[in-house]
């Protein structure tokens, strides 16, 4: 895959590309003043939506099409690119139409392959940046999927934007990190750049900050950030904007690390870690051995494979140790359910014999 840079003229190169602007254009006052707000702190992309596709019927659902002039306005007074959300390919047309620079598809979108390559089709023979979020649900496949599809209409500007993943039990953030997903993504597809949206993330404007660090320390190459000049008072997703001038404090605080430094000092300690991952993999040999012998009783026995109270206990305890050993519950819960998982195919494998 051979992309373009989704830089455009005049926009400062460095790490990180930043896009901000409200949640949902609301009035032309509300787009001018935040849009003017941006531009002044030296913001060139901004950002607003205009379709905005919502959970239940009711909510506000974007002002439509009726925004798009107070876009160009954006442009035309500014000097500032704008972006907007595309569901359909009507939304693709009269974006173009409007001359709207960049446009991106949502993360209730790409989930559909159907509406996935309705955009695609309407985009063929336009050279407009496209990003593209991840899906709602923590599908890697549907996400390249996605990309894939738009690059097969002829697009070579496409940037990925990591929004985080639903989740039905919510805890800190509104949707998920998940990051071992997007750093996936620049694995399998290093050429495509990833933006992070740590207002979709967090869901509360105190999280934006921290969920900006983490995409830098994970050499994510750009932000794209709700700013609305009255948070509290906005039409969709009031909780998760920051004002232009949090973000520009948010900006200004941010740690760049360098990612061409030399890692020679780190060959020792990446030694370690080889050697303690042969030493893991040894011992995980070794449990699933022991699973076997386990599966040969049970059969004999006549007994089941799953023992649900045996594998509660595993799952508590085990849990509870590695809190007190520093490690997250969840990553180790995810380890736990993964050899668990193993476990029982090396047993239903004794049982067929």
């Amino acid at each position: 895959m051979e992309l373009q840079s989704i830089l455009l003229p005049g926009v400062d190169p460095k790490r990180p590309l930043v896009i901000a602007g409200p949640c949902s254009a609301e009035t032309e006052e509300q787009v001018m003043e935040t849009a003017r707000q941006l531009s002044a702190q030296g913001i060139k992309i901004f950002r607003a939506g205009i379709w905005k596709p919502r959970t239940k019927p009711g909510g506000f659902e974007g002002i439509g099409a009726e925004g798009l002039p107070w876009l160009k306005r954006v442009k035309e007074e500014l000097g500032m690119y704008v972006a907007t959300e595309v569901a359909k390919a009507e939304h693709v047309r009269l974006a173009l139409a409007a001359d709207v620079d960049i446009i991106w598809i949502g993360a209730r979108t790409t989930v559909n392959p159907f509406a996935v390559q309705e955009i695609a089709d309407a985009l063929e023979g336009t050279d407009i940046p496209v990003l593209i979020k991840n899906p709602v649900n923590p599908d890697l496949d549907l996400w390249i999927g996605a990309i894939e599809r738009v690059y097969n209409a002829g697009v070579r500007k496409i940037a990925a934007i990591h929004r985080g993943f639903s989740s039905y039990d919510k805890k800190i953030y509104r949707n998920l990190p998940q990051w071992h997903i997007p750093i996936e993504l620049r694995r399998q597809m290093p050429e495509v750049p990833i933006l992070c949206d740590p207002s979709h993330i967090g869901g509360k404007r105190e999280l934006v900050a921290p969920l900006c660090q983490q995409a830098m320390d994970l050499n994510f190459d750009g932000l794209i950030v709700e700013t609305h000049v009255n948070p509290e008072k906005a039409w969709s997703d009031a909780t998760q904007q920051v004002t232009p001038a949090i973000l520009d404090f948010i900006l200004n605080t941010l740690v760049i690390r360098e990612i061409k430094q030399t890692t020679e000092n780190l060959s020792a300690l990446r030694r370690q870690i080889d050697e303690l991952d042969n030493n893991l993999l040894e011992l995980l040999a070794r449990r699933m051995r022991v699973s076997e012998e386990i599966g040969q009783y049970k059969k004999e026995h006549n007994m089941p494979i799953l023992q649900e109270q045996r594998y509660d206990e595993i799952l508590q305890n085990r849990i509870s140790q590695a809190e007190h050993m520093g490690m997250h519950p969840e990553f180790m819960k995810a380890v736990l359910v993964a050899i668990h998982e193993e476990s029982v195919r090396h047993q239903m494998e004794i049982m067929k014999k």
